[in-house]
């Protein structure tokens, strides 16, 4: 049965608005008047009806996403709560539309009940808003659907998303500081160099005596950052935009994703954080029951780095040869060969979910810990190399000071 969201005056004149269920408009404005209600608008839940798989157009839902990566995982977890508790599906997103405190959400449950109502599979009603439902995770729903094991999958996806989620935070936090610190500086040796040096230095322009190095060099400097330093904020600004639209380019995105991994420090930490959510992925939806061929393609397409992805991809094809998976990704040098020798446990022991969420979890740590270590040694550094460059400008602008001290005693 569709959803319509209404807004009508009660019997004191205030606005109400909500959800109710009709099989037209016209049903229900008259259930509307039930109520002793007076409808003012009523129309269609977005997505609601069959209506919008044609349309592919989310009315409600243009202006951005309704759930972010950490509600999602919230609103996963009470699904598979009420669902593994004995709910049946439809009521279980009757009781979140009930919760929901936003309208975007109200609608789009109400949008997926209706459709489940209809007697759509779960999975079909999630992919008719590909904005807030990724591939994989109608994927996944539609496996635990199939094997009678929505709960336990929804748990799981639960899980996978607050583990993903914690791990780029995580690493956010660890680079959040020394990008302040680095912008900040930034900011402050363009202020003294552009405007302070200048300043100072002017005092002894009239001065017949030669001005020390520093002094020059810095000067020197200072012209460069006034006469051309909106110019080299513009080229930046355009080198950047350059290599965003350079990456739209597959021959060119790959080249600069390998040259990526091969870089000492970072090189590292993205193979562990693609390695992490590679095996993760493969984990939850081996475990989901997801064929090995199908569960690999949907894995490779989560990789953000066009080289592995392509790896992983290369992979896929030596195990539709017939090549066991271990071997097809121990071949593949790019991934770290911790995914390779827990695979090959999961073969040997029939338990490959649990060792590829194993390998996740372990390479997720890894992670964590470069990170950790990586900001750890950038932040002294970082303030270590600002304290010097203003101890050299601050000289800059002394010396000619103390010169001139030492003539006039």
């Amino acid at each position: 049965m569709p959803a319509y969201t209404f807004e009508a005056l009660d019997a004191q004149g205030a606005t109400q608005k909500g959800l109710i269920d009709a099989d037209t408009a016209r049903a229900a404005r008259g259930m509307l008047r039930s109520r002793a209600l007076v409808p003012i608008l009523v129309e269609p839940a977005s997505g609601s009806g069959s209506s919008s798989a044609g349309s592919g157009l989310n009315i409600t839902l243009w202006g951005g996403h309704v759930f972010n990566a950490t509600t999602l995982a919230v609103w996963t977890r009470q699904l598979a709560g009420l669902v593994s508790a004995g709910l049946p599906l439809e009521r279980a997103l009757s009781a979140l539309t009930e919760e929901a405190e936003e309208d975007k959400q109200r609608n789009l449950m109400a949008s997926l009940r209706s459709e489940v109502n209809g007697g759509s599979p779960f999975a079909r009603a999630l992919s008719q808003h590909p904005k807030e439902f990724s591939p994989i995770y109608t994927g996944v729903i539609a496996a635990g659907e199939q094997s009678g094991q929505l709960g336990t999958v929804l748990e799981r996806l639960a899980d996978d998303l607050e583990t993903r989620e914690a791990l780029k935070n995580k690493l956010i936090a660890a680079s959040l500081y020394p990008a302040i610190v680095t912008l900040v500086a930034i900011v402050i040796v363009v202020f003294l160099v552009s405007y302070v040096v200048p300043q100072v230095a002017g005092v002894f322009a009239g001065s017949k005596r030669s001005l020390p190095f520093l002094t020059v060099a810095m000067l020197a400097l200072s012209d460069f950052v006034r006469s051309y330093g909106w110019f080299m904020l513009a080229l930046t600004v355009l080198g950047g935009i350059g290599l965003v639209m350079a990456r739209r380019v597959e021959a060119l995105r790959l080249t600069m994703d390998a040259a990526w991994l091969r870089l000492p420090l970072v090189g590292k930490l993205a193979r562990g954080y693609n390695a992490a959510r590679f095996a993760g992925t493969l984990a939850m939806l081996a475990g989901a029951g997801v064929p090995i061929l199908r569960a690999l393609q949907t894995a490779a397409e989560t990789l953000n780095n066009q080289a592995m992805r392509a790896d992983a991809l290369d992979a896929l094809v030596l195990v539709r040869e017939g090549a066991p998976l271990a071997s097809a990704l121990a071949s593949k040098k790019r991934f770290p060969p911790l995914v390779s020798m827990f695979t090959r446990l999961g073969e040997q022991t029939g338990k490959l979910p649990a060792m590829l969420a194993r390998a996740a979890e372990q390479l997720s740590a890894e992670v964590t810990r470069r990170a950790m270590h990586l900001a750890t040694i950038l932040e002294p550094l970082l303030i270590v190399g600002m304290g010097l460059v203003v101890m050299l400008i601050v000289l800059a602008v002394l010396m000619p000071i103390i010169q001139l001290n030492q003539l006039v005693t």
